[in-house]
């Protein structure tokens, strides 16, 4: 890949606009595809991906609390809470119907678990914007090297035909040289 190519040329090629007609992110992509720089992540990138205690609490929570596994849980617990408080089985009746106390223990759930599962969404989508740039500029670099393989076969094809012309012009030569002769 050429280490040094120039934008303005890069984003007329490969997006058929000008470079300052592309918005500030695109603008981002040509220039480091145009200068030959690695794929990685820059600094705001690396500081959205690291995770603090809570992060990665909140992704724990939301991936526990989003499975199947939890929800037949949750069911057999509230399932037990009610049989239990119901028949008084082994002398158990701390929250008797309409079960008040379970009512509040699963709006304290739900108000506690949607604000976790929402940041660990969040996480998530900056994720996601991270990783559709790193493809955008992946599909970038595909393409200048497929303009490039392009004008390159160009090239050839243009030198072969000339060459194709020459060795005709030449065997017109020795053909047309030998009719002569006879």
């Amino acid at each position: 890949m050429n280490r040094s190519a120039d934008p303005e040329k890069l984003a007329r090629d490969l997006l058929g606009r000008e470079l300052a007609e592309l918005d500030e992110e695109e603008q981002d992509v040509i220039q480091r595809v145009a200068a030959g720089c690695y794929l990685g992540l820059d600094a705001s990138e690396a500081q959205q991906l690291e995770a603090s205690f809570g992060d990665r609490l909140a992704d724990r929570v939301a991936a526990i609390g989003g499975s199947w596994g939890f929800i037949v849980v949750f069911i057999a617990v509230m399932a037990a809470w009610m049989a239990l408080n119901v028949t008084h089985a082994m002398g158990v009746d701390f929250d008797p119907y309409p079960f008040i106390l379970l009512n509040l223990t699963l709006s304290t759930l739900a108000a506690l678990q949607a604000p976790v599962i929402l940041m660990s969404q969040n996480r998530q989508s900056k994720k996601d914007r991270i990783t559709a740039r790193h493809d955008y500029e992946v599909n970038l670099r595909t393409q200048l090297e497929i303009v490039r393989l392009s004008r390159k076969l160009d090239r050839m094809m243009h030198i072969a035909i000339k060459g194709a012309k020459r060795a005709e012009e030449n065997l017109e030569d020795v053909v047309g040289g030998v009719i002569a002769d006879k």
